[in-house]
C-alpha cells in the first residue's frame, strides 16, 4: 500500500472522526426521570468534564509518584501487542507482525502517526485518552450525566485502558456513537461507526445486530440494505489485507477461536471461547485459585452487573427500551457473551474489563440506587484514580518504592 493510500486512509478515519465528535455536540434531551434545564444540563456536564480531569491528573500523579516513569504506557496490557501491529502497518509489512487481535486500534494508531508526524507510542496514548473522554460525552448525551459520572470513574480497567492505553475506549467511542447516530436517524453513519468499532472489538458486532433487527422490524428496507453494505463493505477492506498477506482473510477472528490467546504456557485447563453461561467464571475460579482481594473485586463486578441486570426488568428500564430496542439488543446479546465466555484462566480474572461496554446500560438500571451527591462523587474520583493507578503499578512495586 503506497503513502498515497496510507494518507487517504488516515483522512478519511479523522473525516469519520470529526462526524462522531459534531455528533456528540448536538443538543439532544437526556434521558432522565425528570426534565432539566439546559443550563443545569450544562452546568452538569461542566462539572463531569472537570471530574474527569482531576481523576487523570490524581492517576497520572500517582503513577509518577509510584513508576517514576511514562513506559509503563508501554508494559501495560496488550499495548505492546497493538503498537507492533501498527507499525508494521506504517511499513506495510504484516509478515512479520504478530496478529493476535483485531487490527483496528493499530490501523487507528498508524494513520494518526503517519498524519501528524508523531511517535506510534504516543499516538496509541492520545487515541485512547480523547476516545475516552468521546466515550463519557456520548454516555452523558444517550443516559444523562449521573450514568456517565459512574460509567467514567468505578471501573479500574476502564480508568487503567483510560489513561495508559488500551482499544476499550476506542471501540466504545465507536460502539456509543453508532448508537447515538442511530438515535438521530443517521442510519448510515451509524452503521459505519458500528462497523469500524467491530473491527477494534470484536463484540461490538452486537451494535449492528441491534440496528439490523430494528430496521427488519420496522421494514425499512432501503435503510437495511444500505447498512449491510455498508458492514459488508468495511468487512471486506478489512479482511482484503489478511487474505493477501495471509492467506486467510478471518486471521484474526481464527486467533480467538483456536487457542486461548496468552495462556498457551500454562498448564490446566484452559476451556473455550464460549460455553454455557457462568461456567468460564465458575470452573476458572476452582482451578485457578487467586488472591482474596482479587476475587472480591472480580465477584464484587460480577455481582453488580448481576444486580443491574435484575433492575433491567424494572417498568422504567422497561420503557427505556420500547424507546431504543436496539440498544436492549446489543445490551442483552453482549451480556449473554460477556457470561458465557469459557475461556477458563480469564473468564473471572477479565470479568472487570469484559463487563465495559454494558456498563453504561448497568448503571442506567441501577439508577434510582446511585448516590447523586457532589462529594460522593468527588471522592469517588480521588478513591478509584488511585487505586487504579497502583493496581496499574503493581503492588509490590509500590511497597518497594516505600
Amino acid at each position: 500500500m503506497g503513502t498515497h493510500t496510507r494518507g487517504s486512509l488516515s483522512a478519511a478515519c479523522l473525516r469519520i472522526w470529526g462526524e462522531m465528535t459534531k455528533l456528540a455536540l448536538e443538543q439532544s434531551p437526556a434521558l432522565a426521570t425528570e426534565s432539566k434545564s439546559s443550563g443545569r444540563r450544562a452546568h452538569e456536564q461542566r462539572e463531569l468534564t472537570l471530574v474527569l480531569a482531576f481523576s487523570f491528573i490524581a492517576f497520572w500523579a500517582t503513577v509518577f509518584l509510584a513508576h517514576r516513569s511514562t513506559r509503563l504506557v508501554l508494559e501495560y496490557g496488550d499495548n505492546s501487542a497493538y503498537l507492533d501491529v501498527a507499525r508494521a502497518i506504517l511499513h506495510w509489512n504484516l509478515q512479520k507482525a504478530p496478529m493476535q487481535h483485531f487490527m483496528g486500534f493499530p490501523y487507528f494508531i498508524a494513520g494518526a502517526s503517519r498524519l501528524f508526524h508523531l511517535p506510534p507510542g504516543f499516538c496509541l496514548w492520545a487515541i485512547a485518552v480523547v476516545s475516552s473522554a468521546v466515550s463519557v460525552w456520548i454516555t452523558a448525551q444517550l443516559f444523562g450525566v449521573v450514568v456517565a459520572a459512574y460509567f467514567a470513574l468505578t471501573n479500574f480497567a476502564w480508568i487503567q485502558v483510560s489513561f495508559l492505553g488500551g482499544s476499550e475506549p476506542l471501540s466504545m467511542a465507536l460502539g456509543l456513537g453508532a448508537l447515538l447516530a442511530f438515535r438521530r436517524g443517521r442510519v448510515s453513519l451509524a452503521a459505519v461507526l458500528g462497523a469500524i468499532a467491530v473491527t477494534v472489538r470484536p463484540l461490538m458486532i452486537f451494535v449492528l445486530v441491534g440496528i439490523g433487527l430494528v430496521l427488519l422490524y420496522r421494514r425499512q428496507w432501503r435503510s437495511l440494505a444500505a447498512a449491510l453494505g455498508i458492514g459488508l463493505g468495511v468487512g471486506l477492506v478489512y479482511a482484503m489485507p489478511l487474505y493477501r498477506y495471509f492467506g486467510d482473510p478471518l486471521l484474526t477472528v481464527h486467533t480467538y477461536t483456536t487457542r486461548d490467546y496468552g495462556a498457551v504456557r500454562i498448564v490446566g485447563p484452559h476451556g473455550r471461547l464460549f460455553g454455557w453461561p457462568f461456567h468460564g467464571i465458575v470452573a476458572g475460579t476452582l482451578a485457578y485459585p487467586a488472591p482474596w482481594t482479587n476475587l472480591v473485586l472480580s465477584f464484587f463486578w460480577i455481582g453488580l452487573v448481576l444486580a443491574g441486570i435484575a433492575m433491567m426488568f424494572s417498568s422504567r428500564f422497561r420503557r427505556y427500551g420500547r424507546e431504543h430496542p436496539n440498544e436492549v439488543v446489543f445490551c442483552g446479546l453482549y451480556l449473554l457473551a460477556v457470561f458465557s465466555y469459557d475461556y477458563l484462566i480469564w473468564a473471572r480474572s477479565n470479568f472487570i474489563r469484559f463487563s465495559i461496554p454494558a456498563l453504561p446500560f448497568v448503571f442506567l438500571s441501577l439508577l434510582p440506587l446511585l448516590p447523586r451527591s457532589r462529594w460522593f462523587v468527588w471522592s469517588l474520583c480521588l478513591v478509584s484514580a488511585l487505586l487504579a493507578a497502583l493496581s496499574a503499578v503493581g503492588w509490590r512495586t509500590v511497597a518497594g518504592v516505600h
